[in-house]
């Protein structure tokens, strides 16, 4: 399945109605960090392996102004393996409050198959 499809199985899942915003990742994790925003999600291409510089620093500034950043199995990022997150599902930002929902909404869009043409 693609990222596009991904995204709109999520929206759908959970009723979003805004248009995703396309800037650079560390401006949205700066911009969920603020409450410009409630949702990032990020779903690599398949073989691509997200680096830790594009995540660490947007991690730290969305953790401590009371958010959470995780994988798409709800863990924690690890940077601690080197220039690679061991990341293959997706990323996910939020709020503490949309968290459970989020992830829920993000497990089952992972486990649905693409129609098929």
């Amino acid at each position: 399945m693609n990222n596009a499809l991904k995204m709109l199985r999520c929206k759908q899942k959970l009723g979003v109605k805004a248009l995703p915003v396309r800037i650079d990742s560390q401006a949205k994790y700066g911009a969920l960090s603020r409450g410009d925003g409630a949702i990032y999600l990020r779903f690599p291409h398949k073989g691509y392996r997200e680096k830790i510089w594009d995540h660490a620093a947007g991690c730290i500034v969305v953790t401590e102004a009371g958010g959470v950043v995780t994988d798409a199995a709800g863990q924690p990022l690890d940077f601690s393996k080197g220039k690679h997150l061991d990341v293959d599902t997706g990323i996910i930002v939020t709020n503490q409050k949309l968290m459970p929902l989020l992830l829920n909404a993000v497990k089952e869009s992972l486990k649905e198959k693409a129609p098929s043409s």
